[in-house]
């Protein structure tokens, strides 16, 4: 397994991300049903990218923006259904929360769900912690918000 860093223009990064929005319209019965998501999960503010692959093939992903001076917020955490429970999702976030640090963030922050329980599990593990819904998810009850100090 080998990760790159790069940006929101990837083209390997776009491929997972069309491959997480078919996962998610998937589990919630199409895309009409998190239509009110979508507006915010847009790759063109998105700099800070990790893919990971399996030789040449790209198979996850995980990335964060800036939200304010102090926190930077996870976005687009994917992991191809094949290559997941190996701890890939585990190695990304921890270098997102490397990276982000170095870059200056105090805290990362995140927005799931409890439909998504592999990725409410990680984050659980990991170390965040469930904050009242922040900015754009403030009256969003499917929503979860969550933060960790860095």
């Amino acid at each position: 397994m080998r990760f790159i860093y790069t940006d929101g223009g990837n083209d390997d990064f776009i491929e997972q991300c069309h491959m997480l929005d078919d996962f998610l319209n998937e589990l919630v019965g199409g895309e009409q049903n998190r239509a009110q998501y979508i507006p915010y999960n847009k790759l063109d503010d998105i700099h800070d990218v990790i893919v990971a692959y399996d030789g040449n093939s790209p198979v996850g992903c995980a990335s964060f923006k800036k939200y304010d001076e102090e926190n930077a917020e996870v976005k687009r955490v994917f992991i191809r259904d094949e290559y997941r429970g190996r701890g890939i999702s585990k190695t990304l976030m921890s270098m997102l929360e490397e990276r982000a640090s170095k870059s200056g963030y105090k805290y990362l922050i995140l927005e799931s769900g409890e439909l998504l329980v592999a990725a409410m599990a990680l984050y659980r593990n990991i170390g965040y912690k469930v904050i009242p819904n922040y900015g754009q998810y403030k009256d969003m009850p499917d929503s979860i918000c969550m933060r960790k100090e860095l």
